[in-house]
């Protein structure tokens, strides 16, 4: 019986070290991330990895997007209406026809802009895509811009040649890099089909930049002003007086 009581003790403080070792070991590999109060992290264990920084092998494969803004998509030419000699009449009357014109309105209900009627449509222009292409050299970054659109003719179709205002930009944050406005010009001659048109600006750069922030932008600028050209005036030739 003495035998068999000893053994029952030697059996169990063999179980007993068997877990300590196993709760020892499993503390040993956490690192701290199953920390229960009985171990401190290890001093040792690498940082937490940084953000990623971009390479300068990422900034000479960086081309900005290019994109269309709100608005510039589609370009309208209208018929301009022809000189028309006014007859002399009543100003009451000269007040109503201006308000019967003001009160047409088109067929969402808005009233119509007589410089903007659709009925007037020469020809509407409209851009489909847009594309670039980027160089990197002499602390330079040069950029292609292609524009790729159609022409189709209007109600006021003739054939001819249509100009259309097409910018390029580009901007970093709020600073302006780069802005060219390209009076571009389409021959249009088939009055039953769509005309195709690509436009390429081949001439942008801008400084070739820090990180992948620059914006590029392409489209149609009805709002910039048309360039004016002064017509010189001849000068009267002295008439020389005979006696």
């Amino acid at each position: 019986m003495a035998f068999y009581s000893v053994n029952r003790r030697f059996v169990a403080g063999l179980a007993l070290a068997g877990f300590m070792l196993a709760a020892a070991g499993c503390q040993s590999s956490d690192n701290g991330i199953l920390n229960f109060g009985f171990s401190k992290k290890d001093p040792t264990a690498p940082p937490p990895p940084q953000d990623p920084q971009v390479l300068a092998s990422q900034l000479r494969a960086y081309c900005p997007k290019v994109t269309l803004r709100d608005g510039t998509a589609f370009f309208n030419t209208y018929a301009k209406g022809g000189a028309v000699k006014k007859k002399k009449t009543d100003p009451a009357q000269n007040a109503e026809a201006a308000a019967a014109a003001a009160a047409q309105t088109g067929p969402n209900g808005a009233p119509i802009d007589p410089a903007q009627d659709p009925a007037k449509i020469v020809y509407q222009a409209s851009i489909s895509d847009v594309t670039r292409d980027c160089t990197h050299a002499n602390g330079q970054l040069s950029m292609k811009i292609a524009v790729a659109g159609k022409v189709v003719p209007g109600p006021m179709f003739s054939p001819g040649t249509i100009t259309m205002p097409i910018r390029i930009v580009v901007t970093h944050g709020t600073e302006v890099l780069y802005s060219q406005l390209h009076q571009y010009q389409v021959q249009v001659t088939d009055p039953s089909a769509a005309t195709q048109f690509v436009f390429t600006d081949a001439n942008v750069a801008v400084p070739e930049p820090a990180a992948q922030d620059y914006q590029a932008y392409a489209g149609y600028d009805e709002n910039a002003p048309k360039a004016t050209t002064a017509k010189a005036k001849r000068k009267k030739k002295p008439v020389a007086v005979t006696n």
